[in-house]
């Protein structure tokens, strides 16, 4: 899982504006999106862990780090803002020490255990600057100095601040602040002359000076082709020259020995690939590259190891030993004049060992581990690391299993403990294994000593404690912002100030203000120097646009007088210093805050009566009355009996004889309700109707009344 590191630049001269009229910084900004959309067309991509760190005070230089995700990190890089120094030597030890923080708790670095490959957090760091001067609180710097004491426990174990799977490389920008009439020139982009080349050659990497934004795409293109997995090896050349293919040794000894002639392919400093395993995406090993000291448990502490391993080659053709089912590593070098001279003597067949210096107990150079070696196709050289003095133990095993038939006699268990005894201790657990995995299990004993003493293991386990507090105390300053910086300010009748802070001579400025000859802050009273006032320098506090004309911006002073113009004439009924874009001008945050907007209104009103009863209906029909007060009808009322005789209302026998009551008027009727008193009114004059209609069917059908 890559982790990509991105180091912005945000010193004040990150302003300065390009021919296309943006600033450095934007462009910045840019080619971090850029570099993110080309890494996203690789499918490894969704692996990648995203950081951000700047150039601000520690801790709060950190933006988006481990906890962070990627809507974060793009949140703060759109924030970035350029107003500080060129700390570039603080900035970058934050981030080692950002990309270290873990390293402790894992065991990743396994120190005085031998150094793993395959156990690593490939990283890449990319700068963006500007390559102008290295400017600090302390004046200005001419060369990049990193700081020793860093906060991070167990940091004096390696003497750099990086690791050995940790790559810097820096785009300087170099755009022309107008357009230029000369044609642009193609090809590989230079190294720049700055004070961060030499730091990016040392991690590995290199720096690009970027001149046009053509220039730009091409090194955000070369870096996306960077992020590969492995780890960062010096090899050196130890002994003399290899011989000619094809020479023979008694004709090549009149030729004088170029051993003492440098050549690039001498000394390199070049990545050895790591690759992932295809099933489970994790990188698989075996074998360690030894120590370059000899663990001891009369060792009070660690001796520092350097972040790079140096790795010595031997010249001298040997043949490739390999023999069945025993487990080696191999990894492919990154091309360099190492490898293209390995190439162009074209041996596949041969190989050349590799030491470590003082890794044996009674050998300076060591004994070897494994060696390089060209592939049949020619088409790269690999390293192949084998057990530590392998040219002794792959003979003894190979007798163990074809001669012996796993049953060694007195002989073999002779030659078998004096190889251990040149083995480093840490090399016994992955011997072990190995031949656990061959099928010879019982050779070693299970009484494993690893060579350190237990002053040192208690030491580590006390510094994985300590770095877990660090982690969690860093990881909780993240997205914090600095604290307010408390100056003091002199302030005039007309509302100008001039801020003390600035002053070289701070008590002498005091004492021409106040007139005293002894002076301390914690007694000065405010009420009697009322000219004299304590002040937050907090950039974040709004501008008094009404009071200083020094805060109205450049674009904003037309706007300004037409409101000041309206405030002046009084053509807006809003208090002085208010007008209406400033009403409606309401934070985000502050947009659903009703509780204080409820505070500011007026009490409600008293109720008029407070003695009248509220209703009971609170659902249904609130105009519903009892039915025992209504008034009933004598006109067309019946009743059906149980015989289904019609009996008419006012006959004696009648149940609603005694309970019917006559219709009273209109006017004396009680008031009622609108609806019911409507309803009441039509069902009358209904059997009004019905009476009146029967009346003149009656006179109509009478034969007298006809005749009339």
């Amino acid at each position: 899982m890559p982790i990509l590191l991105f180091l912005i630049d945000t010193s004040a001269s990150m302003n300065q504006r390009t021919d296309l009229g943006t600033s450095y910084l934007d462009i910045a900004k840019g080619a971090v999106e850029l570099f993110l959309k080309l890494r996203a067309r690789d499918p490894a991509s969704r692996g990648d862990r995203y950081m951000l760190v700047t150039y601000d005070e520690p801790p709060y230089c950190i933006k988006a780090g481990w906890k962070e995700n990627h809507a974060t990190f793009m949140s703060e890089l759109k924030n970035l803002q350029a107003s500080g120094l060129t700390t570039l030597g603080q900035a970058l030890r934050s981030s080692f020490d950002l990309l270290n923080l873990n390293r402790l708790i894992s065991g990743i670095d396994n120190y005085g255990q031998g150094r793993n490959p395959f156990f690593l957090e490939p990283s890449i760091l990319i700068t963006i600057t500007d390559g102008n001067k290295l400017t600090s609180t302390a004046g200005v710097q001419e060369e990049l100095h990193l700081p020793l004491n860093s906060p991070l426990p167990g940091s004096e174990l390696t003497k750099e601040p990086f690791r050995w799977d940790q790559r810097l490389f820096a785009l300087v920008l170099r755009l022309p602040g107008l357009a230029s009439t000369e044609p642009e020139q193609l090809g590989s982009v230079p190294i720049d002359e700055s004070a961060i080349a030499q730091m990016c050659e040392v991690t590995g990497g290199r720096s690009y000076c970027v001149r046009t934004q053509r220039m730009l795409n091409q090194c955000l293109e070369s870096l996306v082709q960077k992020v590969q997995s492995g780890v960062v090896i010096n090899f050196e050349k130890t002994g003399p020259d290899p011989l000619p293919i094809g020479e023979d040794v008694l004709m090549d000894s009149s030729r004088p020995s170029n051993s003492f002639a440098a050549q690039p392919w001498h000394s390199c400093h070049k990545l050895i690939y790591v690759r992932p395993n295809s099933k489970t995406g994790v990188p698989v090993g075996h074998w360690p590259i030894p120590e370059s000291f000899w663990p001891d448990q009369n060792l009070p502490s660690l001796p520092p190891r350097t972040s790079h391993p140096v790795v010595k080659f031997s010249c001298v053709d040997c043949e490739p030993m390999v023999i069945d089912k025993l487990p080696f590593d191999k990894y492919e070098l990154e091309p360099s004049p190492l490898t293209q001279y390995i190439l162009e003597r074209k041996s596949p067949h041969t190989c050349w060992q590799v030491f470590v210096t003082s890794s044996a107990k009674y050998n300076d150079l060591g004994y070897p581990f494994g060696y390089l070696k060209a592939s049949m196709t020619l088409t790269c050289v690999n390293l192949f690391v084998m057990p530590y003095n392998y040219p002794v133990l792959l003979p003894l095993l190979d007798d163990l299993f074809k001669v012996h038939k796993l049953k060694p006699n007195l002989k073999w268990r002779q030659a078998f403990d004096s190889y251990l005894k040149t083995l480093p201790p840490y090399y016994l657990l992955p011997l072990k294994k190995a031949l656990r995995m061959m099928g010879a299990p019982n050779l070693i004993s299970d009484n494993l000593d690893c060579g350190l003493s237990y002053s040192v293991i208690s030491y580590l386990k006390k510094l994985s404690q300590q770095t877990k507090l660090e982690s969690e105390r860093i990881l909780a300053s993240v997205g914090k912002k600095p604290p307010q910086e408390i100056g003091i300010k002199v302030k005039n009748h007309s509302g100008g100030g001039v801020s003390l802070t600035h002053s070289k001579n701070f008590r002498k400025l005091l004492k021409e203000i106040i007139g005293e000859t002894s002076l301390r802050l914690t007694e000065l009273n405010t009420k009697e120097f009322a000219g004299f006032q304590v002040g937050l320098l907090n950039k974040d506090l709004k501008p008094q646009t009404y009071r200083n004309a020094y805060d109205i911006s450049r674009r904003d002073l037309l706007d300004q007088l037409t409101r000041m113009r309206s405030n002046l004439l009084k053509t807006h009924k809003f208090i002085v210093g208010q007008d209406e874009d400033s009403l409606h001008s309401v934070p985000v945050a502050q947009m659903g805050n009703y509780q204080e907007y409820l505070k500011t209104l007026a009490s409600p009103l008293r109720e008029i009566d407070p003695d009248q009863p509220k209703r009971q209906h609170t659902f249904g029909n609130p105009f519903k009355q009892d039915k025992k007060g209504m008034m009933i009808d004598e006109a067309d009322e019946f009743v059906a009996g149980p015989q289904n005789k019609v009996k008419r209302p006012g006959e004696p026998n009648s149940p609603l004889s005694s309970k019917r009551r006559r219709s009273m008027s209109l006017l004396s009727r009680k008031p009622q309700t609108p609806p019911t008193m409507l309803l009441s009114l039509t069902m009358s004059m209904r059997r009004r109707w019905k009476m009146l209609k029967s009346l003149l069917m009656a006179c109509y059908q009478n034969p007298l009344h006809q005749s009339l």
